[in-house]
């Protein structure tokens, strides 16, 4: 396990090593140099020129932690019997061992980024050449695929560049699974083929006569409508929009029980020319947010703001795990770390910070969380300003406990042996306290992992978490409750949310109960 870890902490750092020279843009590896040029403090800025600082030091990090990780892996003696019985109890808690393997499936999907969800094509062959844009640090512009005119320098449509491409025969386009970004990939209305009976018109085969608005397309992928009609019991009854080929409105009209009531022209031509356009068949309307319409790629439908819903809801999941990786670590480092002292020393060390964390025990987490949001200004918000705050208030449980465990342990006959043979205090809190508490703390991480995903999106929900860039389960759960005709937002993100905190909450019941001492003791 050591020695897996290790070797992918350093495959990771490598690849963004090289990504970051070669311009080469890896999945996951990506995230570390990203995040330091969108975060103003995480890079130095001279002009023009970014460095970057706390992507360097991420990969210097994870290489040489995985090395080290390697070196003791292949360097240590045989595992110990305790801890191998232990991974056995665990393994036969099904419940815990299942859930931990769809956790690290999630993390493994979580983890191929682009290649999964994005807009941008993993591969386009073009002139006998395969480029690959998804990996790619730049943007390409439709210059570079022959398409000239006034959006010759325009980044790129990718799906819009897959569909020329399958009318001319020009090239190929490789899309990934969901062809959409979690943000910042607003979609045009969707729209549904319907079906006439019998003068009625219906949405797909059976259900009730169509209600709501419906449209003949110019277009029915750039969403460039024709003549949009309403309908009621399934036949047109209300006002009629007509729109030419340049987006012009050039006509009205309005129908009664199906039968025409009057109309009026103002565009060029005759009316009878303009009602004789190419078009689509009446297509129903979905403006966003939308429902689940498999047809147009949008499998459990769109957003208020257009975006692709399970593409939002993976960006989530990925926005949960970034912020675990930089959350956990910290958390437990200062709050061993400040436990273990006041275990350790006691004295006036221990009653002041026993005092400190009194207090802050005392104060009502979310409503500072929510003051101190609304006092970064907006260009500093962002997901390390929200870690950090979680972060100030999250350390004092893991400190309470580890002090109590100091406490009990620095009095046992292997610390006054270590003292004997002259340890200093690091080696004795480090290389004897502290490992004897990690059953402590192993057991902690699951649950801090759920209260961090619950804070995250707790505070997206009341509008004082991360800014409209990152995608949140918090904020999609609002938007689901401001658009209860809408009922397939809320149900996603409950869905997933709920699922992922039962499938956290199985493992740390798993391994609170595989690291229980009673497991292993025998009394003669």
């Amino acid at each position: 396990m050591k020695r897996g870890g290790g070797l992918f902490l350093t495959i990771l750092g490598i690849l963004s090593l090289v990504g970051e020279i070669k311009g080469i843009s890896f999945p996951t590896a990506r995230w570390f140099f990203e995040t330091s040029r969108e975060v103003p403090w995480l890079h130095i800025a001279r002009g023009n020129q970014v460095f970057p600082w706390f992507g360097w030091f991420a990969c210097g990090v994870l290489i040489l932690g995985g090395l080290a990780m390697l070196v003791r892996s292949l360097t240590a003696g045989p595992p110990n019997p305790v801890t191998v019985r232990r991974l056995r109890r665990f393994r036969e808690i099904k419940r815990g061992y299942y859930s931990l393997l769809i956790l690290l499936g999630f993390c493994g999907l979580a983890m191929l980024d682009q290649v999964i969800v994005g807009k941008r094509a993993l591969a386009v062959e073009w002139n006998g050449q395969w480029i690959f844009p998804a990996f790619r640090a730049e943007e390409m512009k439709n210059k570079d695929f022959g398409i000239t005119g006034p959006r010759a320098e325009a980044v790129v449509d990718y799906r819009q560049l897959k569909r020329t491409f399958a009318g001319s025969g020009a090239g190929r386009v490789v899309l990934p699974v969901v062809p959409y970004d979690p943000t910042g990939d607003t979609l045009a209305p969707r729209s549904r083929a319907m079906e006439q009976r019998e003068k009625t018109y219906y949405e797909g085969r059976g259900g009730d006569p169509y209600f709501g608005l419906a449209a003949r397309y110019h277009d029915v992928d750039a969403a460039r409508i024709h003549l949009r009609y309403t309908f009621r019991r399934g036949q047109l009854n209300g006002p009629v929009d007509g729109w030419n080929q340049e987006g012009e409105p050039v006509y009205s009209a309005e129908y009664r029980d199906g039968e025409l009531v009057s109309d009026r022209y103002n565009g060029v031509g005759s009316k009878a020319e303009f009602l004789a356009l190419p078009t689509s068949e009446i297509r129903a309307v979905k403006y966003h947010p939308a429902p689940p319409l498999p047809e147009t790629g949008n499998w459990l439908g769109t957003t208020s703001q257009g975006y692709d819903v399970v593409a939002y809801l993976y960006g989530g999941l990925q926005v949960n795990l970034k912020a675990a990786l930089i959350f956990l670590p910290l958390v437990y480092l200062i709050g061993i770390t400040i436990g273990m002292s006041m275990g350790y020393f006691g004295g006036w060390f221990d009653i002041v910070a026993d005092r400190l964390i009194e207090i802050f025990s005392n104060i009502p987490f979310l409503f500072v969380i929510i003051i101190l949001s609304s006092m970064v200004p907006e260009r500093y918000k962002g997901l390390t300003i929200i870690l950090v705050i979680l972060i100030v208030f999250g350390w004092m449980g893991i400190a309470s406990l580890m002090r109590t465990a100091a406490y009990r342990d620095k009095t046992r006959d292997y610390i006054s042996a270590a003292k004997v043979l002259g340890a200093g205090t690091p080696r004795m809190i480090f290389h004897h306290l502290l490992p004897n508490t990690l059953a402590i703390i192993v057991t902690l991480v699951p649950f801090s992992l759920s209260g961090l995903i619950f804070s995250l999106t707790a505070l997206d929900y009341l509008g004082f978490g991360l800014p409209p860039q990152y995608a949140s389960w918090g904020r999609l759960l609002n938007d689901g409750l401001a658009n209860l005709s809408s009922p397939w937002l809320v149900t996603s993100t409950f869905i997933c949310l709920v699922g992922l905190l039962v499938l956290i909450t199985f493992v740390g019941e798993a391994i609170r109960e595989a690291l229980d001492p009673k497991k292993f003791t025998f009394y003669r």
